[in-house]
């Protein structure tokens, strides 16, 4: 008997006729869902929001409610409701109200303490927790990214400044870039080059989205030292990416964005993306490339042109 036969025989029949009538494993719940399974569980176990089926031997198994449901849950979480307080207005039939950003405030407030005191540890810990709880694209929007532009504002002509900067990058692309290399472990495909088109090292805008890629089953490859315009094309030819993202956080020298953009995006074998504040900045410069002016654009981005899955992706020309 092959080890597949053993693991179905292990698994039971009952397991395999509840697929057959529409049931989803949690892997494919997250894959589609892009809810990890550490959150799925702690939903489950921790709020009681959702209640799979279980197989006699102890499989979790997601219905099409259980799918709606979860929909529902993150049109709260994306309106600043804290995870604690879904389960009551789901139950109660409320329709989802404008955002509320008093519990995600106050954990800015809790991680802008952690960063003043230069204190990793504890930032760790409080960002971890969020992790289980909440799903990557809800942390970028309602805390990471936030919490980057009030670092920016923090950051204007304050003594010391420096030195936050400094810790919080190498912290966050510390944290984001592991994340990215186990996702990557474990997804094939060709992948998606992100490379920071601006001057400073560690750019955040370009490790949160090179995780917010991650998250969606993409391989993502991140180069974040800028590369000079001549060697993109040289990137693009060994590496064979499905797609390029650029991510540049401040105005663009009039050379690159005049000459050499344009260039590289008529020679380019596959879609090209120019991202971050640079885009808005340069908006009608960049009008007839494609462009997002932060993460969460870009990400939406990549999601409606089919570019984010392990399914290998054939370039294309944009």
């Amino acid at each position: 008997m092959t080890n597949a036969q053993l693991a179905d025989e292990e698994i039971g029949y009952d397991y395999r006729q509840a697929l057959d009538e529409g049931f989803l494993p949690i892997r494919e719940v997250a894959r589609s869902t892009g809810i990890n399974a550490v959150t799925l569980r702690a939903w489950e176990r921790r709020y009681g929001l959702i209640v799979p089926y279980r197989t006699p031997k102890g499989h979790r198994l997601y219905s099409p409610a259980n799918l709606e449901r979860i929909s529902a849950i993150l049109a709260w979480l994306s309106r600043g409701v804290a995870v604690g307080q879904v389960k009551a207005l789901l139950d109660h039939n409320q329709a989802p109200q404008p955002a509320s950003s008093d519990n995600w405030s106050c954990l800015r407030g809790e991680l802008l303490d952690c960063i003043s005191a230069l204190n990793e540890r504890r930032l760790d810990d409080r960002f971890n927790a969020s992790l289980t709880l909440y799903p990557a694209s809800t942390l970028v929007e309602q805390l990471l990214w936030p919490l980057l532009g009030e670092l920016d504002q923090r950051w204007q002509g304050q003594f010391g400044a420096r030195l936050e900067q400094v810790f919080f990058f190498s912290w966050l692309r510390s944290k984001l870039a592991t994340r990215v290399y186990h996702s990557n472990r474990q997804v094939g495909g060709a992948p998606l080059l992100l490379i920071n088109l601006g001057e400073a090292p560690m750019e955040p805008g370009l490790w949160l989205s090179a995780w917010l890629a991650s998250t969606s089953d993409c391989p993502v490859e991140v180069f974040d030292w800028p590369l000079p315009p001549h060697e993109l094309l040289t990137a693009l030819e060994h590496i064979a990416p499905r797609a390029l993202l650029l991510y540049a956080d401040q105005a663009l020298d009039n050379t690159l964005l005049r000459r050499h953009l344009p260039r590289l995006a008529e020679q380019s074998p596959v879609p090209l993306l120019i991202a971050g504040p640079a885009a808005h900045i340069h908006r009608d410069a960049l009008a007839g490339l494609h462009s997002a002016t932060d993460p969460l654009a870009a990400y939406a981005w990549l999601l409606s042109h089919g570019l984010l899955g392990a399914q290998e992706v054939t370039p294309c020309s944009n």
